[in-house]
């Protein structure tokens, strides 16, 4: 399989696409090298720019509503939306909350893909959703044979409760991690106290986040202030009482 080749297959795939395909070329020639299959390794010096993308799409606060109009307090989903609203965590850190991970209204979750355990209080809804709900005895999310899930089975699931309540696809778990700091950020929370409920380990992330919120909140201030300034009385004109007293002074 000659190089130019491989160059040319790529070439035809979308961004995304190409990426995948061309670590899986990569991994498949290296063994292949290994056993001595081939005589060269003809992925050597194919590169690839990663395109830029904002990554999963942030739930709207009218999706948000649409998938717990859906599902009641009570439900399984209604309880996997509330987890990822309110806790800010990864699905595969979601799926493993148990109420042993609960003390004293208090959350505690060590992030698989950082390490770090989290602290978080627990939101007085997130308690009366889990207090409403039936729930596993290690997992607060289970399967319907009563399993904790795997997150592969966790993400089919929860895009199958999406479709039933007519979200788009673009509408995934971990969208709602994207809208719970958003909602954070919204409320004035700074990028530190953001990241400490999200495990960011550096504030870049977070703070696009913040900086859109304060963007927000500095363009209604300012609006509002240009439409008190086009309600006050034009130079010159004075109400009638002062009109008449002018004259009386005259």
């Amino acid at each position: 399989m000659p190089k130019e080749f491989i160059v040319a297959l790529l070439d035809t795939m979308a961004p995304f696409a190409a990426l995948n395909w061309l670590k899986a070329f990569r991994h498949f020639f290296k063994w292949c090298s290994e056993r001595k299959l081939v005589r060269s390794d003809p992925m050597l010096g194919i590169r690839l720019k990663r395109p830029k993308s904002d990554g999963h799409a942030c739930w709207t606060e009218d999706e948000i509503a649409m998938f717990e109009a859906h599902y009641p307090i009570g439900s399984k989903p209604r309880l996997a939306l509330a987890l990822g609203i309110y806790t800010g965590q990864r699905r595969g850190d979601v799926v493993r909350i148990g109420r042993q991970h609960i003390r004293d209204g208090v959350l505690a979750v060590r992030q698989q893909k950082t390490g770090v355990t989290l602290t978080i209080p627990i939101h007085p809804a997130l308690a009366t959703i889990i207090a409403a709900t039936p729930i596993g005895h290690l997992t607060l999310l289970t399967t319907n044979s009563g399993k904790s899930y795997r997150g592969d089975d966790f993400t089919d699931q929860f895009r199958a409760w999406c479709d039933a309540a007519g979200l788009p696809g673009r509408c995934v778990f971990h969208g709602l991690r994207k809208a719970a700091l958003t909602r954070l950020a919204d409320a004035g929370c700074t990028a530190h106290e953001i990241a400490a409920i999200s495990g960011h380990k550096t504030l870049s992330e977070v703070q696009r986040y913040t900086q859109a919120a304060d963007q927000a909140r500095l363009a209604r201030a300012a609006m509002g202030r240009m439409a008190n300034e086009s309600v006050k009385p034009e130079p010159g004109k004075v109400s009638k009482p002062l009109s008449r007293l002018e004259k009386k002074l005259g």
